[in-house]
């Protein structure tokens, strides 16, 4: 196959472009700054010599958007709104325009879509979608305006030829320098990765493997739309999910922090506390329902994988 990964030079573009490439397939990936072969330029917003990239791909997989990990400023929120809306309007521009338009468009959300809560997990039919839930700071709410907003330019594109599939991912925890979980190892070899703020708060993720896995299962399935939970069904308590990453490092120690002590540390790391203390308790119903078998279902033996292709240079 053709596949096109705008936004591709990420952490989950990374991923995504090293197990397809492995597998044969054409990968181009779209970037506002081109290196390496196999990059094709462009700017997110406006269409260029990169649509004729879409025109006769197979699959589009837009991954487009300014980095979460940021101050939560109104400027950085903007920018987060922007960045995602636009490119996700241009994509479909260039797929309505084309003559041989790709079977499938798969467009990156998240599953911040989904409220906070510590009661039952939110599947895709009875998820609670967020942005009113008593007791968090205001600002969050804007997080889920943007996935709401990501999701519905992709619904408003006029490709009935293209099937499309909005990706409600997850963190996707891959043992690439960057990620999610070398931040998260960091913190663990440095005794510091104990629980935040009491550790309740659910920790939704995805095993990096499963993770392509699950987008080569929902590209050959021609009888999916609309949008789908990419998360491992078993999402735990951030204490828990600490330990079992600190035991799979040798880590004994894990110094608590409290919501203030967060609020520090993220400052340092120029974050935001919303990536800690919202309970994403997420889970894949459809993928469930649909017969898609998780080979990494648990995060203790993920997490002991993961650590193992960390040291060994994977």
């Amino acid at each position: 196959m053709k596949i096109v990964i705008p936004g591709g030079t990420g952490q989950v573009g990374t991923v995504l472009k090293r197990a397809w490439t492995a597998a044969g397939h054409d990968v181009v990936v779209l970037t506002r700054r081109p290196e390496r072969p196999g990059e094709v330029g462009w700017d997110g917003r406006t269409p260029g010599k990169w649509v004729e990239e879409v025109d006769g791909s197979d699959a589009v997989v837009n991954l487009a958007g300014r980095s979460v990990s940021c101050r939560y400023t109104p400027g950085n929120l903007k920018a987060m709104m922007d960045s995602r809306v636009e490119s996700a309007r241009v994509v479909g521009e260039a797929i309505s325009a084309a003559a041989e338009p790709p079977r499938v468009w798969l467009q990156m959300s998240t599953a911040t879509v989904y409220a906070h809560r510590f009661d039952a997990p939110n599947d895709e039919a009875t998820g609670l979608l967020g942005g009113a839930e008593p007791g968090v700071p205001d600002y969050w709410s804007y997080s889920v305006d943007i996935a709401r907003a990501w999701e519905r330019e992709q619904e408003r594109a006029d490709t009935p030829h293209t099937r499309k599939v909005a990706l409600r991912s997850a963190m996707v925890m891959s043992p690439d320098r960057g990620g999610v979980l070398d931040v998260l190892l960091r913190l663990a070899r440095l005794g510091l990765g104990g629980s935040v703020a009491g550790g309740a708060q659910y920790v939704s993720w995805i095993h990096d493997q499963d993770f392509v896995r699950a987008v080569d299962f929902l590209v050959g399935r021609d009888d999916f739309s609309g949008p789908v939970n990419l998360a491992a069904p078993a999402p735990l308590p951030q204490r828990a999910f600490m330990r079992a990453l600190r035991k799979a490092w040798g880590m004994p120690v894990g110094l608590p922090a409290t919501r203030w002590m967060a609020e520090l540390g993220a400052l340092v790391l120029r974050s935001d506390t919303e990536l800690l203390l919202k309970s994403r308790r997420v889970v894949p119903g459809r993928l469930r329902e649909a017969g898609f078998a998780f080979d990494h279902p648990e995060w203790p033996r993920a997490a002991d994988d993961l650590v193992r292709r960390v040291r060994g240079g994977r």
